[in-house]
């Protein structure tokens, strides 16, 4: 077989389609494959370069070729999308992956080990858990409503709710079995997520860097977690903006002929860790407004003044990616000019909503 420069896989869960190019770009493989005879064919293949498109099961495909002594490149599907023709298929996605990785300026995303993916598992899973616990908190406070029980907002006051429910004697006894059953599985889903959290924990507290992060207000162990986890080297950006702007936390650029448009912010990135630090930010300012923050700055002041409070935690939620991207890439500690020394290491938590 002729040599082979470069190949494009573009993987699904029983069958594997590849597209590969000589020296000259010209299109010497075109083959799909099962499962169970990928590993057959790299084994057996001299070194080449694969590009894959990173989603479900990629870092795995790549960990195992890497082993095989190929170059493996993962491209994010908004990158490999303009590539793809018309009349798209397996094929037509494989050749646009090949083609793609052509590109001399083409980002690709590092890949990830198994226990980095392991660590990432305890925020994915902490996540459909608190999904679920809210969708079974509104459910309950549904049904209670239509018997005349209602209660504050706040998820400590569910156990307030059960104990209104199993004190009026006026609800039906089929709608007393269907809370008692709603009551276990909160109680149970409650439990597995404390023990989740427990974990998550624990991982921050052994991580040096996480600790760091950490200090950083607006940052509480679980952001500081899913900054570490999801951030890949810190030294692929250029700057925090470029960290800040991978997140989503820039204005997306609509300028043309010289004049600069800036509009809301792009929302690229992952949406959760994004989400993570504007809700860090919100916390912040809330105190902030109330007077009762040790991290107030002028900066924070000056913002809520001429600014809707919205738009000010968007601003500060940039200024924190900034500040957590130097705090990886330097190995330094955050030191908050704002308060004075003894406070500088205070860290505003990021947890489960608490009763005043």
């Amino acid at each position: 077989m002729e040599q082979i420069s470069r190949i494009g896989m573009d993987t699904s869960k029983q069958y594997f389609q590849l597209h590969g190019v000589n020296g000259s770009e010209e299109p010497i493989l075109r083959k799909k494959l099962r499962r169970s005879q990928m590993v057959t064919f790299f084994e057996k293949l001299p070194a080449t370069v694969v590009a894959i498109e990173a989603c479900s099961g990629s870092h795995h495909w790549s960990r195992l070729l890497q082993s095989f002594g190929h170059e493996v490149r993962l491209l994010s599907p908004q990158h490999v999308k303009p590539y793809v023709k018309r009349g798209k298929n397996d094929a037509s996605d494989a050749e646009a992956l090949c083609e793609a990785m052509s590109r001399p300026t083409m980002r690709c995303v590092p890949t990830k080990t198994e226990e980095q993916q392991a660590a990432l598992m305890l925020v994915t899973v902490r996540d459909r858990l608190v999904r679920r616990r809210t969708q079974l908190s509104n459910a309950i406070r549904g049904h209670a409503g239509e018997f005349g029980l209602t209660v504050g907002r706040g998820l400590c006051h569910i156990s307030k709710l059960f104990e209104q429910i199993a004190a009026d004697e006026a609800i039906p006894a089929l709608a007393r079995d269907m809370f008692a059953l709603l009551e276990d599985e909160y109680v149970h889903l409650q439990s597995e997520l404390e023990a989740v959290e427990a974990k998550l924990l624990a991982w921050h507290r052994s991580n040096e860097c996480s600790r760091r992060l950490a200090q950083n207000p607006g940052v509480g162990p679980i952001g500081a977690s899913m900054l570490l986890m999801k951030t890949p080297a810190p030294s692929l950006f250029r700057s925090g903006r470029d960290f800040a702007a991978w997140i989503g936390l820039t204005p997306r650029d609509h300028s043309t002929g010289g004049k600069l448009r800036l509009g809301r912010i792009t929302r690229a990135g992952d949406e959760v860790l994004r989400s993570t630090l504007v809700q860090g930010a919100t916390s912040l300012l809330f105190q902030v407004r109330l007077g009762k923050s040790k991290h107030a700055t002028p900066w924070m002041q000056d913002m809520l003044e001429r600014k809707p409070p919205k738009l000010v935690a968007i601003a500060l939620a940039n200024k924190i990616a900034r500040i957590a991207w130097k705090l990886m890439l330097t190995g330094e500690t955050y030191q908050n000019k704002a308060a004075p020394p003894a406070m500088a290491t205070a860290a505003t938590e990021i947890s489960l909503p608490r009763c005043a």
